[in-house]
């Protein structure tokens, strides 16, 4: 491969979006605004970046850019809620891993991603064009693994592009940490009340502690404070736990201290349905984790979000998934093949992550005043032969160009190719 092609890839992967978003109309549509029934033949109005109007009938402001989606599907782009979204690049070369701290404790409260974002990865043009236009970065690894954040995929530095930072803390109590706790459940849930007792009385009497006149603390002065949202419920704990058993204790522990929980993965969840629901504890669903891939998961099934849903849960549906995040689409179409009703699919990959990260003021369905993140899809986008036609990120209208595409059309036709960059 040419350094000619790789240099016209990246130009046209990361292309700056323009300084000022146009006025754009897509018309004749199935509009799916998800906040009400699908709209026949429907109008959505984009302006200075925000959703200005949705319905049928809607006269089209002079001078606007078109877009025909007749016989077409219009949606608000697509949220994927649990991803390392440019933290990583190259999975197997260490020094592009950004997403975790090494730290023996497995404590890193206060470890917060967001200076780690390449807004340059190749992974985020590969993922936008699909239709997924909003991310949820996390760090991992580790009993409290830091604070991560959410961002639109479109942009050339993250100031612009973040939505929220912090906008959860990130922690595990899968089998993956056992060594926090010596090797044992009991011991993971004692280290991680030590850590948030720590921070209680840290809170009490900071000062206190500047002039060393309190006990020793297990965890770092940064940690303590970066841990108090948390404990006030400003700030959810987003918890990776798969074993039901372990899915309880959680909710013990968040009834206990006053948390605003999450669960993340949540495999056997379905068999711990009506705590979740009682306790109004929204689950991050990965709907293809089928298999009992440990002894965690022994109880892994296809209908898990359907049967947490039809409980009462509130849950948003995952690839968890860095460079094939673009699958959520198929997560949710495989969720409403085992028994998940069709709108409640659509909303798990775009309302219900909003609403459960506290973003829904502005993002997850197609209203008036909300951020202008729209996809026009060729047909069912939950279907998988349906293709993304345009994506509009903050009423931008982004090239439908990542790397792969360049790939694709760089050996598309060999003999044409072969003129245009020789072999050496």
């Amino acid at each position: 491969m040419t350094n000619r092609f790789l240099a016209a890839a990246a130009a046209a992967a990361l292309a700056a979006a323009p300084a000022a978003a146009q006025t754009i109309a897509i018309t004749g549509g199935t509009v799916h605004p998800i906040s009400g029934p699908p709209i026949a033949n429907g109008t959505v109005i984009i302006t200075n970046g925000r959703i200005a109007a949705v319905g049928a009938g809607i006269a089209i402001p002079a001078g606007a850019r078109r877009i025909d989606a007749t016989g077409k599907v219009v949606t608000p782009g697509l949220i994927e809620s649990s991803t390392n979204m440019a933290l990583v690049e190259v999975e197997s070369v260490g020094t592009t891993n950004d997403f975790r701290i090494q730290d023996e404790d497995q404590v890193a409260a206060a470890f917060n991603v967001a200076d780690g974002i390449n807004p340059r990865s190749m992974v985020i043009p590969v993922t936008r064009i699909a239709g997924v236009t909003t991310v949820i970065s996390r760090p991992a690894g580790g009993l409290i693994s830091g604070q991560g954040l959410a961002f639109d995929l479109l942009g050339d530095n993250i100031g612009e592009m973040s939505i929220r930072s912090p906008i959860a803390m990130f922690g595990s109590v899968s089998e993956n940490e056992h060594g926090a706790g010596g090797g044992t459940r009991g011991g993971l849930f004692m280290r991680l009340r030590e850590v948030l007792e720590d921070a209680r009385v840290w809170n009490r009497n900071p000062q206190a502690f500047e002039r060393g006149e309190t006990r020793e603390f297990s965890v770092s002065r940064l940690d303590l404070a970066a841990l108090q949202p948390v404990l006030r419920g400003d700030m959810p704990l987003v918890v990776e736990a798969h074993r039901a058993s372990d899915i309880q204790t959680v909710l013990r522990l968040a009834d206990e201290y006053g948390l605003k929980v999450i669960i993340a993965g949540g495999t056997e969840g379905w068999m711990v349905a009506d705590d979740l629901a009682r306790a109004r504890v929204p689950v991050l669903v990965k709907v293809l984790r089928n298999l009992p891939e440990s002894f965690e998961s022994l109880g892994a099934r296809y209908d898990n979000a359907a049967l947490l849903r039809r409980a009462g849960v509130q849950l948003a549906i995952t690839t968890g998934e860095t460079y094939k995040a673009f699958n959520i689409r198929q997560e949710a179409g495989n969720a409403v093949a085992y028994g998940l009703p069709y709108e409640e699919a659509l909303r798990a990959v775009t309302l219900y992550p909003a609403q459960i990260y506290g973003m829904a003021d502005r993002y997850g369905t197609l209203e008036p005043g909300k951020v202008g993140n729209v996809v026009v899809w060729s047909g069912d986008p939950l279907e998988l032969l349906t293709s993304v036609e345009h994506v509009i990120i903050r009423g931008v209208e982004v090239p439908m160009v990542s790397r792969e595409t360049m790939l694709r059309d760089r050996y598309m036709n060999l003999d044409e190719n072969a003129r245009s960059y020789p072999r050496p």
